[in-house]
């Protein structure tokens, strides 16, 4: 499994929904799980982004599907990053000559 890092910003339909934000993370969660993602942790945060969330995916394709289907709901657009765990950052490393 890959970990990937997915940053949020509310749209303007969301923040006017922003008190269905819990309910919309858990089912969000649900068709993560429907994909074969697993949501480790989800952050909601001051600052550029609204909110982070912090998932385990098969493959790019999966992960990119949940955000797709994310994204069609209108409450938020995302960004998604491949995130390298210090193991993962070693075998890279040793493949440099």
């Amino acid at each position: 499994m890959a970990t990937y890092i997915v940053l949020a910003n509310f749209t303007e339909q969301g923040i006017r929904n922003v008190k269905d934000t819990m309910k919309r993370a858990e089912a969000f969660k649900a068709t993560a799980k429907k994909a074969g993602v697993t949501v480790k942790e989800i952050f909601w945060t001051l600052g550029h982004h609204d909110i982070v969330t912090i998932v385990d995916a098969p493959d790019d394709t999966a992960i990119t599907a949940v955000g797709l289907q994310l994204g069609m709901l209108g409450n938020i657009r995302t960004q998604t990053l491949r995130a390298f765990p210090t193991t993962e950052m070693e075998r890279i490393l040793s493949k440099i000559a």
